[in-house]
């Protein structure tokens, strides 16, 4: 056997059998991938944040952000196995997450509570534009499975979303 042939075996044993075409597959997958990058993003960014809150609200905060981590969390195992049912094959590692994710990190050695809410707020807004984008995607290739896992995702980060908002509104009663 030769060197391409057994490349060609090797990707061929990760190929999972869909009704999608090629394009599909590659689109899907790639807008999975990105996203799934930036899902661990967040989560990262909402558990150092969650570990770092100092404040007169810290218990509430603290578990406002811990609830949402673990909400976030769930998704990666579902957007990466959705990426391997659609016929792609999904992350590898750390570096291969920081090569796609558009949720930018926040390293600061203090960061306010209120600016970790709202920067929080705006991540959820970005990851709720990018599955909106990701839907499109799908329904133009007429995947609905995934489709249908994005609307659940969308309305879930829709709420932290809320959440954050109104913890982050000034004034009011």
């Amino acid at each position: 056997m030769s060197i391409r042939e057994a490349q060609a075996r090797k990707t061929t044993l990760l190929k999972t059998p869909t009704g999608l075409t090629p394009d599909a597959i590659r689109d899907i997958s790639g807008a999975l991938n990105i996203l799934l990058a930036d899902v661990f993003g967040l989560y990262l960014k909402t558990k150092n944040f969650h570990w770092h809150l100092s404040g007169p609200h810290f218990r509430d905060y603290h578990l406002l952000l811990d609830e949402h981590g673990d909400q976030i969390f769930a998704m990666t195992d579902a957007i990466a196995e959705r990426v391997r049912k659609v016929g792609g094959t999904t992350l590898r590692s750390i570096g291969h997450i920081g090569r796609l994710q558009r949720i930018l990190d926040n390293d600061g050695d203090f960061v306010t509570s209120m600016d970790m809410l709202s920067e929080l707020r705006d991540d959820n807004r970005q990851i709720t534009a990018a599955m909106r984008e990701t839907h499109s995607l799908c329904d133009e290739y007429g995947d609905v499975a995934t489709a249908s896992l994005l609307e659940n995702w969308i309305d879930e980060a829709g709420r932290r979303t809320w959440f954050l908002f109104e913890a982050t509104r000034q004034g009011g009663g």
